[in-house]
């Protein structure tokens, strides 16, 4: 049974987290606009580096979200639904960790970001997710096999410096909260078939953005 905000222990994580989706390149969500088409669905995978829910320790997990929506995500928007899957490795303890972090109820960004989206659960399951960063963020890769495979290489061109990675501070619709340091990718694939869910393309936007949360709020 999730714990009710009053038995919120203290907690921090800090990670990797990226996404694929259908704008074009680069998202104009993390600009705080509208997506390239009007609408826009994809994938968001969380990758937790180091982390604990009071004396629950929480590092390597993962969360992968499908998530849908149309208009301004940040603002006026409609028809905001998802479905998320957890990692399967987590014992109990964790497992209920997650859901009260990553679900908006145990505070910090997450509370904030639930709060602006309202979307509506499709489903929620436990599922083997493998989730991989380069060190150098020339790509990233997330999959549940037979239901998601989500992956995108660094966005490069012909002015870029060899090795260096095209990124972007301050940004108004910063989906991991503010302070944050976006670096830019071109999908290499994105797929979807879970809870409702299905898509298959490739070549559109994907985007890396570290995230570092903690609560309950003071």
């Amino acid at each position: 049974m999730p714990e009710t905000t009053a038995t919120v222990p203290r907690w921090h994580v800090a990670g990797d987290w990226f996404d694929t989706c259908r704008c074009n390149v680069p998202c104009p969500c993390t600009f705080a606009q509208p997506p390239t088409f009007g609408a826009c669905d994809g994938v968001l995978a969380w990758h937790v580096n180091a982390g604990s829910y009071g004396d629950v320790p929480l590092d390597g997990l993962n969360v992968l979200m499908l998530s849908s929506f149309v208009g301004n995500v940040w603002g006026e928007h409609s028809d905001a639904y998802a479905a998320v899957f957890l990692d399967e490795r987590a014992d109990e303890a964790q497992r209920t960790a997650l859901q009260m972090i990553f679900g908006g109820q145990a505070g910090g960004w997450p509370t904030q970001l639930v709060g602006m989206l309202g979307p509506e659960m499709r489903g929620m399951d436990f599922a083997p997710i493998e989730v991989e960063v380069d060190e150098d963020l020339g790509g990233w890769r997330a999959a549940i096999p037979g239901r998601v495979e989500a992956g995108a290489v660094a966005l490069d061109g012909p002015t870029t410096p060899e090795g260096a990675r095209v990124q972007s501070v301050n940004m108004p619709g910063s989906e991991t909260g503010p302070g944050q340091v976006v670096t830019w990718g071109r999908a290499t694939v994105d797929r979807a078939d879970a809870f409702g869910f299905r898509w298959s393309r490739e070549g559109q936007s994907s985007k890396h953005i570290p995230f570092d949360w903690s609560g309950p709020d003071s």
